[in-house]
């Protein structure tokens, strides 16, 4: 569960965020629209904790995790590195340095729920950007996340690669996780998303 109460963001003396509200429940899906700087993307960093609000409540039952358009794999390592690297902030410095055993076998487990399995030991760099992308899902399921926030998801992926990254997101959703996706393809939300937010830009008063 998500729930975003009062959030207020400036950057630069200029208000991104003022009094923004949301709630997502386990098992539900919200789509995030509205134009460029209307705090979409703000609103996802400040409730994953990468941006600190000026006011306001965040409040995450359990572990957030995010998706981002720009898709973060170090793409020299492997599919299953990557998903481990998921894994770092609950092992020690120790066990860091190689991955245990049992941390490649959640690995690989987080890999085979977003269809990437038999890809495990391909580089990263070789894959496709839709496949990336749900390496990226697989890498946010390693951390054992409750809410995934995903950050224009599916803007640079062609039709077939953005249709099987919104289903995974749905079935993550079917699966007891809440789910936000911001999007800019009011179609996709459409067809995909149990409730769709609109944002607008914020009015300096």
């Amino acid at each position: 569960m998500l729930a975003v109460s009062g959030l207020r963001k400036s950057f630069g003396g200029r208000t991104v965020l003022d009094g923004f509200d949301l709630r997502v429940e386990a098992g539900e899906f919200v789509a995030l629209l509205g134009p460029n700087g209307s705090g979409k993307s703000t609103a996802l960093r400040c409730a994953a904790g990468l941006e600190t609000p000026d006011g306001g409540s965040v409040e995450v039952r359990g572990s957030a995790a995010m998706v981002f358009q720009k898709i973060h794999l170090v793409g020299r390592r492997t599919a299953l590195d990557n998903v481990c690297s998921g894994a770092l902030g609950r092992l020690p410095l120790h066990r860091s340095l190689f991955y245990p055993q049992d941390v490649r076998e959640e690995a690989v487990r987080c890999l085979d729920r977003v269809g990437l399995a038999d890809r495990a030991l391909e580089r990263c760099a070789r894959l496709s950007g839709g496949q990336q992308q749900r390496v990226a899902i697989a890498r946010a399921l390693c951390q054992r996340a409750n809410v995934i926030l995903a950050d224009e998801p599916v803007s640079a992926l062609d039709p077939q690669a953005a249709v099987q990254v919104m289903e995974l997101l749905v079935d993550l959703a079917a699966e007891g996780m809440a789910v936000v996706a911001v999007l800019h393809q009011p179609e996709l939300a459409q067809r995909y998303a149990h409730r769709i937010v609109e944002m607008r830009t914020a009015v300096a008063v």
